[in-house]
């Protein structure tokens, strides 16, 4: 499916945005006002990579909050250097 995190299934989300006029108090106004709403689509931050999912490496749509969080395995590129025994 498009647009959804491969790992929390996170999606788009609906909301509202807000259309405010006036001086805000702390720059010595009177207050701003919310003069009017619109519906907004919050999009998640989807990056595609590549991940060990079932054993297998695949390229897959994945949040940043699951990867800064862990929640995925990177595959390893290149086997760990080690010295040669002779």
């Amino acid at each position: 499916m498009g647009m959804q995190c491969k790992i929390c299934a996170k999606t788009p989300a609906v909301g509202n945005q807000k259309t405010y006029r006036g001086k805000a108090k702390y720059l010595g106004g009177v207050g701003k006002k919310i003069t009017g709403t619109s519906r907004r689509v919050y999009y998640p931050n989807l990056q595609s990579i590549r991940i060990v999912l079932d054993g297998k490496t695949v390229r897959a749509n994945v949040c940043v909050q699951c990867i800064r969080s862990g929640r995925i395995t990177r595959p390893v590129k290149r086997k760990a250097f080690a010295t040669p025994t002779v």
